[in-house]
């Protein structure tokens, strides 16, 4: 089938705003199902479904769950599933994917699936589409027709995924007059998550939201967040200006030290992936202490905070520390929204990093 003509619709939908706090900034989580150590996939899918009711009362805008196959340290493989269950325990905040990973699915089925939480939610759904590549077992797994190379055509089955949820395909496809769920009042708000530049033109060109992945690409997270504010055309699929995430990894403590012994944690993790071949078993992440013990010298001494103009992997410190490099990110950056992601091992400390993010922020709870 060829594919699906980017062609206006005339379909449009505001952008959901919500203020919290005197800077007007919007934060959000992005949650990875992290197994604390010692503990259990069970234990950490019910933590994920708590820490969404815990970001609702602290007033975050949103909460998306990732996809992390045959992953050890994660337990957030569908996020589907995840949105389904957090949908009948919050009321207010904004839920969805981290990303559905394109590459490996149906546009049609991805389309009909998010239609149909959206009906379940109405009007707090995020698709979050993304592509990534896990190593040759998990793609052979994923992969419907084994028989022939997986093409290279991210781009179309995005575009086919909108076309299915905005019903724009043209007069003539075979696709065309086929509404998902006809009584949906809107279909839900559309994200294209990326960590290099390409995504950014491709998101601006579709006309729909865009989450660069800071904590993979901090280097070219500003530049390819202002190319797509720059190049941005509305083409109604539900924006009509560019509304731009950063993702950011963020660990708060209660003091500069507290935060920057928390962070080990991520650091121990990515020391470990430093040192495996694409595909083997992901690590688990440690605790604090466990992760600090990995680190050679100069692992250690990353910096957490803006250095010579270069960003951090890992924004980590006291409140005032980090609210300080969060600012300076958005502000070099033009986003609307900042998205934290975190590898902080213990539950307890994970909420309160949260916690200290919405006080710094002044973020407020929803009215009832």
């Amino acid at each position: 089938m060829a594919p699906v003509p980017l062609l206006p619709t005339g379909h449009t939908s505001e952008g959901f705003i919500i203020t919290t706090g005197p800077q007007n900034i919007r934060l959000s989580i992005i949650d990875l199902g992290t197994v604390a150590p010692g503990g259990t996939e069970q234990e950490a899918l019910a933590e994920s479904l708590a820490a969404a009711e815990h970001a609702e009362q602290l007033g975050f805008h949103r909460v998306w769950f990732a996809e992390h196959h045959l992953s050890r340290s994660g337990a957030s493989h569908h996020p589907e599933l995840l949105i389904a269950a957090a949908a009948m325990r919050t009321r207010r905040i904004r839920i969805g994917s981290g990303a559905v990973l394109m590459n490996h699915y149906s546009p049609f089925k991805v389309a009909e699936l998010f239609a149909q939480l959206e009906a379940m939610a109405p009007g707090r759904v995020d698709l979050g589409m993304g592509r990534a590549t896990s190593g040759p077992i998990i793609d052979a797994a994923l992969q419907q027709n084994r028989d022939v190379a997986n093409r290279a055509d991210h781009g179309e089955r995005v575009l086919e995924t909108l076309a299915w949820l905005y019903e724009a395909f043209p007069d003539g496809h075979p696709f065309a007059g086929k509404p998902l769920i006809p009584s949906l009042a809107k279909p839900p708000q559309t994200w294209l998550l990326g960590s290099s530049p390409q995504g950014s033109g491709l998101a601006a060109g579709l006309g729909i939201g865009y989450t660069f992945a800071g904590f993979i690409n901090p280097r070219a997270a500003s530049a390819a967040l202002r190319h797509y504010r720059e190049r941005f055309e509305p083409r109604g699929f539900g924006l009509t200006a560019p509304n731009a995430i950063l993702a950011v990894n963020v660990t708060v403590g209660e003091t500069r030290e507290h935060g920057e012994h928390l962070v080990n944690s991520a650091r121990g993790f990515y020391a470990q992936l430093s040192r495996m071949r694409l595909g083997d078993d992901v690590p688990m992440v440690p605790s604090a202490e466990e992760g600090g013990r990995m680190l050679n010298p100069d692992q250690a001494q990353e910096p957490t905070r803006i250095v010579d103009g270069q960003w951090p992997r890992f924004v980590a410190g006291g409140p005032e520390d980090v609210r300080q490099t969060l600012l300076q990110m958005l502000e070099e950056s033009g986003a609307d929204e900042l998205m934290i992601q975190n590898l902080i091992a213990a539950p307890a400390d994970r909420r309160r990093s949260h916690e200290l993010l919405a006080e710094m922020f002044g973020l407020r709870p929803p009215g009832p």
